[in-house]
């Protein structure tokens, strides 16, 4: 038992130390190539700090254990919404970009509402089960979500880019050490994910907790942890359009991504609860994007924050009672 709090404590560290050097290096390259942050936040850093749930699922789904996957996407996303947003917008108020209200909020309603249709067999499936097919759409709309903002993007980029390639700033900033820091930041939050990850989970098994409450718990926020680190210390820094990207597309990735990879794999079957979790995350997005026409327009304030908290709490407790 020893050994295994203190790997979690590790992993803690590990977690710490991987996000600021990846926030660093993210924002080095956002500054060197003129790249929204939110764009980065979105792709590069949302890529990496979700890195621990495409691992976790493609172990669980080579071992068969479908409850763990589908936990660990659902239980992660509620986690990135309710406790990691709530938390950020509790230490500073955050603002809401023009472009994850009006486009990647909804799409990542829209991720949500998909999944859950998938799950009850409204799309032609088999009720309660994502299968080989649908974890192909799946993965196609992760392709065209991913590929849109870069490629909106981009013209703008190379203009900005070569108007300024000469300047003292541009100069300044190391493009090889700067992707040295990402890698580097992205293996410090694997490992450290993983440390926490394993030992809890190997922690409560002691104690009988069925894999389901796992995966939906211990799991989903161990793997959660890099985009909760990364986005407070984005929020402390300053960097709010990071950390939003951060964790609206690692939503969307955990959706598209990791339940099509695992889908592929194995068929996914969906029991009962998860539906009903589904529903909650459903209604958890709508009222973040609400949230932006109540009270200060475009910003999760302190009050909006408490209770995204409250309400994360209350579906943890009703998960254990």
């Amino acid at each position: 038992m020893f050994c295994k709090v203190l790997m979690i404590i590790i992993g803690f560290f590990l977690l710490v130390i991987g996000a600021d050097v990846l926030i660093k290096g993210s924002t080095n390259i956002a500054k060197k190539f003129h790249i929204p942050e939110m764009l980065i936040g979105l792709t590069i850093v949302a890529l990496g700090t979700s890195a621990p749930e495409l691992i976790i699922t493609i172990t669980s789904a080579n071992k068969g254990a479908t409850d763990l996957i589908i936990g660990n996407a659902i239980g992660s996303n509620l986690c990135n919404s309710l406790l990691i947003l709530g938390l950020m917008a509790v230490i500073i108020p955050v603002e809401i970009d023009k472009d994850a209200k009006k486009i990647h909020i909804p799409i990542a309603f829209f991720a949500t509402l998909l999944i859950l249709s998938m799950g009850l067999g409204m799309l032609g499936s088999m009720p309660s089960v994502i299968n080989g097919r649908d974890g192909t759409i799946l993965i196609i709309m992760f392709i065209f979500y991913f590929s849109y903002p870069i490629i909106i993007e981009i013209n703008d980029i190379v203009k900005t880019y070569k108007q300024e390639k000469n300047s003292k700033k541009n100069k300044e900033i190391k493009i090889m050490k700067s992707i040295l820091f990402i890698i580097i930041g992205i293996v410090l939050l694997k490992y450290g994910g993983d440390f926490v990850v394993d030992n809890s989970s190997n922690i409560a098994k002691m104690f009988n907790v069925p894999e389901r409450i796992i995966g939906l718990t211990i799991v989903a926020i161990g793997t959660a942890l890099p985009e909760l680190v990364t986005s407070i210390f984005a929020v402390i820094k300053k960097d709010t359009d990071l950390a939003v990207g951060n964790l609206v597309g690692s939503c969307v990735l955990n959706l598209f991504l990791i339940l099509g990879v695992g889908s592929i794999i194995t068929p996914l079957d969906f029991a009962n609860e998860f539906n009903q979790n589904l529903v909650l995350l459903t209604i958890s997005t709508f009222i973040i994007w609400l949230f932006n026409f109540i009270g200060k327009k475009n910003i999760i304030t302190r009050n909006k924050g408490a209770i995204l908290l409250l309400i994360f709490a209350i579906y943890i407790i009703k998960l254990f009672v």
